[in-house]
């Protein structure tokens, strides 16, 4: 004896539990792209505050005097009508200092939302420092030097930027 089904076909309930439990994944993979997304930003903005710090202290580096005389303590973006080095013309350890505060200050500002930096070097002065001597052509610093960069970060539900929540970045460093 044959038995015959009397079901020829898919129900419309069938249909559309399929179609849910599929809208419902992708639903979960649209929302692993947005935190995906969210934290390659936040990744981005800590690698530029890295390539930023060492920026500065490689143009610390570079004008040990200035470091020695506190020409690059204070605090960060300063303002952009400062004189500095000119383009073409020669300048002091304090014009390269000031240069330097300007263009650090401008990337601050194009890398980074909303910064805020300080720099603070102690420890061993100019006392005894006699610059036109062969030999201290290039001084080495015995202080250390702490950098501090600030900027918000917009995290996971934040609508504006005052939810962002800040995040610091501090290095101890001799230049």
């Amino acid at each position: 004896m044959r038995v015959l089904s009397r079901q020829r076909g898919v129900s419309l309930i069938e249909v559309m539990m399929a179609v849910l439990i599929f809208s419902i994944g992708l639903i979960g993979l649209a929302s692993l792209m947005v935190m995906a997304t969210r934290a390659n930003h936040t990744a981005y903005l800590r690698t530029q505050v890295v390539y930023l710090a060492n920026s500065m202290a490689g143009r610390m580096s570079a004008n040990s005097v200035g470091v020695w005389d506190g020409d690059y303590n204070g605090s960060y973006p300063v303002s952009s009508t400062s004189v500095g080095c000119g383009y073409g013309s020669a300048c002091d350890a304090a014009a390269l200092a000031t240069h330097d505060q300007r263009l650090w200050s401008a990337q601050l500002k194009t890398f980074l939302p909303n910064p805020t930096a300080t720099i603070a070097c102690g420890g061993v002065g100019t006392a005894g420092y006699d610059p036109t001597s062969q030999l201290a052509t290039r001084p080495p610093y015995g202080g250390t030097c702490t950098m501090t960069l600030n900027w918000n970060e917009q995290r996971e539900g934040d609508q504006t930027h005052r939810d962002a929540e800040m995040q610091t970045f501090k290095w101890s460093f001799q230049p």
